[in-house]
């Protein structure tokens, strides 16, 4: 029987809850090492993947190996290790999205630096899948409170990188402690000795999948980045689409949901934009890119399958409102700019957990992506006003303003003005939308000046080992890493609150037990730890002594409250607004 041309997922056995969670997530056509590797981990085989970071190996083995779960059985059954916290984090959030529509089904990420209550009770509740990194997952071996004998699959990502950090022989003590009936799929963008003695070791005659790194250059697309600060995505973006000149833009959202959210902020503000995703019947899509090629549309809020195929010769900009995960992703979205040979700008939103990822798109474009500073408030006054003057001359020139004089005379004499004065009242009345007065923002809101804290990138060393450290939690003074009290990961002892995002709550009972709710505002949007205690204890009635850590971080944050709330009081938050901004309050493991 002959191969297909394309594959599509629902050519694979994946259970029907994980195919509507990939078409939720608008996922089309499975990547090349997806396509090999989904099949093989399927019939139960063991997997050696030698493929570089962005070629969707997250979805390569989640998808099949979350389909093995049984969620009937609340142990862990699937075991994903993983260099860095922030890369852990990243698989978890990808299997959390696979697995949405599985009942029951839950995914917890465990790794230096967090919360070891949290971590504790978590664990003691359950979880089906473990994403951690190896320092943090000996701890909890160690202590008992992790139980891994009847773990069903162990995933070892980037196991080069791991080796690289010294974790090497954590990897070999965790794979011994698995039971020998499981199976193993192994990824590395090469292939050392010490990675081979591993899979000659403890894998069972494992099926090799290859993917050849292709050199990927967009050399006609001048490609930057910005870090994200304190003024927020959304002022940086208005702030880009305020300097382009004749040219559209097409802004790359993660969801469906931040699409529509971003398009109608961005309407607020006076441009002329829509947004493109998925919910859209193609009569709506088609229409939509007719607007942005004839110029009714400046602006364009598109998810990656909706863009897909979109050529219009008039973008010359594309912005990542949100990074995406996958490099091919990235060459994709810029490339609907500079087509036929035309020059075209793009532009990356980086949060601060978000470097690895900039990092990683540099290596597969082989092309080092610039810091972008910000239009100033003057430049943005500038353009603003250049504006105006040229709406101004195109008036003079077509309207008969003998009528328009004869009102303006009577109202400088009523208010016994000059021409002048009465010029300077009207034009301070006309604004709204874009004032031609902005008020001043200090350099560390725009990423630029001295402060390291805000707009400076990190150096690559510090940033490629990541806070984790060299085993995943020890703090480095004078050159020398220094241990914290407290475990393997120093995680006990808790980050400064200024570097951390982090409140503590006044003193509460310790034996109060809490569990953590994830809310849809982060540091982006604005939100101060003080804002989440202030809107919950002001909303709900709940006394500041009986909520817990609040944990910042760019685009959400999360709150301790006592377990067993009411369901109307947690239905109530979870409409309600912080800093005009809808809490989306959910519980986070749920």
């Amino acid at each position: 029987m002959s191969k297909p041309d394309s594959l599509r997922f629902e050519d694979f056995s994946l259970p029907s809850e994980i195919l509507k969670a990939i078409q939720d997530i608008g996922f089309e056509t499975p990547s090349p090492i997806q396509e090999k590797t989904i099949p093989l981990l399927l019939d139960g085989d063991d997997v050696l993947g030698i493929a570089q970071t962005g070629t969707g190996k997250t979805a390569a083995f989640g998808l099949p190996l979350i389909a093995r779960i049984d969620p009937k059985l609340n142990h862990p059954q699937m075991l994903v290790l993983a260099p860095t916290r922030e890369l852990a984090n990243q698989v978890a959030e990808a299997l959390q999205s696979f697995s949405r529509n599985i009942a029951g089904l839950k995914v917890l990420p465990i790794y230096g630096g967090q919360d070891y209550g949290q971590q504790l009770r978590a664990l003691k509740r359950g979880a089906h899948v473990i994403v951690g990194t190896p320092g943090r997952v000996i701890d909890h071996l160690d202590r008992g409170t992790l139980k891994i004998e009847n773990l069903k699959s162990l995933v070892l990502d980037e196991a080069d990188e791991m080796l690289r950090m010294g974790f090497i022989d954590d990897v070999e003590r965790i794979m011994k402690d698995t039971p020998a009936s499981r199976q193993t799929a192994l990824f590395s963008a090469t292939m050392p000795a010490q990675i081979q003695k591993l899979t000659k070791r403890y894998m069972n005659s494992p099926k090799e999948v290859k993917i050849e790194s292709k050199t990927q250059t967009v050399s006609n697309i001048s490609q930057h980045f910005w870090q994200v600060t304190r003024l927020g995505k959304m002022e940086a973006l208005a702030r880009l689409l305020e300097m382009q000149e004749g040219s559209a833009t097409i802004v790359f959202a993660r969801t469906k949901t931040a699409t529509t959210e971003v398009a109608e902020r961005l309407e607020a503000r006076g441009f002329k934009v829509a947004a493109l995703n998925g919910d859209m019947n193609q009569t709506m899509r088609e229409r939509t890119i007719e607007r942005l090629k004839s110029g009714s549309v400046d602006v364009v809020i598109a998810t990656d399958v909706a863009a897909r195929g979109l050529d219009v010769e008039r973008i010359g900009l594309v912005v990542n409102f949100d990074i995406p995960y996958d490099s091919e992703a990235y060459v994709h979205r810029i490339g609907r700019t500079g087509r036929a040979g035309r020059s075209g700008k793009a532009v990356l939103f980086v949060g601060g957990r978000e470097q690895r990822l900039l990092y990683t798109i540099e290596r597969a474009t082989k092309q080092k992506i610039e810091k972008l500073e910000l239009p100033t408030t003057e430049q943005i006054e500038a353009m603003r006003l250049q504006r105006f003057e040229e709406e101004l001359k195109t008036l003079a020139q077509g309207d008969d303003l003998a009528v328009y004089r004869t009102i303006s005379e009577k109202l400088a004499a009523d208010l016994e003005m000059d021409a002048f004065q009465l010029a300077s009242l009207l034009l301070m009345k006309g604004q709204s939308k874009r004032p031609l007065i902005m008020p001043n923002d200090p350099p560390e809101r725009l990423g630029s000046g001295n402060s390291s804290s805000q707009g400076d990138r990190p150096s690559r060393d510090r940033q490629s080992r990541g806070r984790d450290g060299g085993r995943d939690g020890g703090r480095f003074e004078g050159g020398r890493q220094r241990r914290e009290s407290g475990g393997r990961d120093g995680g006990e002892r808790r980050p400064r609150r200024e570097n951390s995002g982090e409140a503590r709550a006044p003193r509460r009972d310790p034996n109060m037990e809490m569990e953590v709710y994830r809310i849809d505002a982060g540091r982006e949007h604005g939100i101060q730890a003080r804002h989440i205690v202030g809107a919950i204890a002001n909303e709900a009635k709940i006394s500041s002594q009986n909520i817990g850590h609040v944990k910042l971080f760019d685009d959400y944050s999360t709150v301790e409250l006592p377990v067993g709330m009411p369901e109307g009081v947690q239905k109530h938050l979870n409409r309600s607004f912080i800093c005009s901004r809808p809490m989306r309050m959910t519980k986070f493991d749920s």
